[in-house]
């Protein structure tokens, strides 16, 4: 009887420390799974945060800093990790991205035209979110006002929606027939107005914030202040308006009233010459950034519409592009661009001398 109860201690000893033997192993599993995945990151964006343009000797005046892509990106490794070790639900990714804007929180808004919805990178907290509540259905174009609230363009609707900083719906205008295809959005903070590029009406609408119409100008044509499918707008700090015309290859300006100014860029495949121009935004310095999706990089031109650089080529590493389309450039400098079939937004920084 002692022999057996003896034997008996000894199995149970022997499964306890094959338990303790698992649960350490898998703890130091667990361990050596987050270092690699640390160092990995680690290494990655040091070598992502030395891409520079121009290249040395040169003087580097832009620096790319990282992407947002997934929830993964926002928020780090360890939380993808946890979701695959508990089986839970995938993290929701980018796809089919076209517009970005970002608000004085730090609050990244990027339409994603295949799903109905925005996401919402939180770059302060470190935090992934959505707008979806039902009522986008092909979101394309966004911009955020003074007070947070995100305008945001549907194809599908053939309006404007208004959400407030919470994602709830507000309000939408541009309904019944008023605009035919709204895509680019931009908002003069000082006159309290929204601009709309109507691409099929080949016009550029314009709104109070509380969505009433206000006046439009331009028609489809070749000519100074007409327009041939624009895509893209920006706005100045004196409030001119800078229209990415698309299919005529150019950007034209106007001033707040829709008076024509001046324009810049030609159909062609040479250095300040456009194919497929879409995004468009300017920085502090006045400098003019206008994307190109079939060059699959943004080039950038000073206040003259004389080019100064251009960053990007086709590819999937950081800094290159597949069909790039919007840009937004922020209170810091930090430029934004749309990445659609790498299926990212990339962020670079603009580098500032004193000179």
């Amino acid at each position: 009887m002692k022999m057996v109860l003896h034997q008996k201690r000894i199995r149970i000893k022997k499964t306890v420390k094959g338990f303790l033997f698992i649960i350490y192993s898998g703890l130091f599993f667990l361990s050596l799974i987050s270092f690699l995945q640390c160092s990995a990151s680690e290494k990655a964006s040091k070598e992502e945060k030395e891409l520079v343009w121009p290249l040395p000797p040169e003087k580097p005046r832009i620096k790319y800093l990282q992407s947002l892509s997934d929830r993964k990106s926002i928020e780090g490794s360890g939380s993808k990790f946890l979701e695959s070790l508990l089986g839970e639900e995938k993290s929701d990714a980018l796809q089919k991205p076209y517009g970005v804007a970002v608000d004085k929180n730090d609050k990244v808004y990027v339409t994603e035209s295949n799903g109905g919805k925005i996401f919402v990178f939180d770059l302060k907290n470190s935090k992934l979110t959505f707008i979806m509540n039902g009522s986008l259905i092909m979101p394309i174009g966004v911009a955020v006002d003074s007070l947070n609230n995100i305008y945001v363009s549907d194809v599908k609707l053939k309006t404007v929606l208004v959400f407030d900083a919470k994602g709830e719906l507000k309000r939408s205008f541009g309904e019944n027939g008023e605009i035919e295809n709204p895509a680019g959005l931009a908002i003069d903070t000082k006159l309290k107005r929204i601009y709309v590029s109507d691409s099929k009406a080949h016009a550029v609408k314009i709104y109070t914030l509380d969505g009433k119409f206000i006046f439009s100008f331009g028609k489809r044509g070749s000519g100074d202040g007409e327009f041939n499918y624009p895509t893209n707008i920006a706005i100045d700090k004196n409030g001119n308006i800078y229209v990415v015309d698309t299919m005529n290859a150019r950007v034209e300006v106007f001033n707040s009233e829709g008076k024509y100014l001046w324009k810049f860029g030609s159909l062609g495949d040479s250095p300040g010459q456009f194919t497929r121009p879409k995004g468009i935004a300017l920085d502090s310095q006045e400098n003019i950034y206008v994307v190109d999706a079939a060059f699959n990089n943004f080039q950038i031109f000073d206040k003259e519409g004389k080019l100064l650089m251009h960053v990007g080529g086709l590819g999937k590493e950081p800094g290159n592009f597949w069909l790039p389309a919007g840009i937004y450039i922020d209170k810091d400098d930090r430029i934004f661009v749309v990445d659609p079939s790498n299926s990212r937004v990339q962020i670079f920084q603009l580098i500032k001398y004193s000179e």
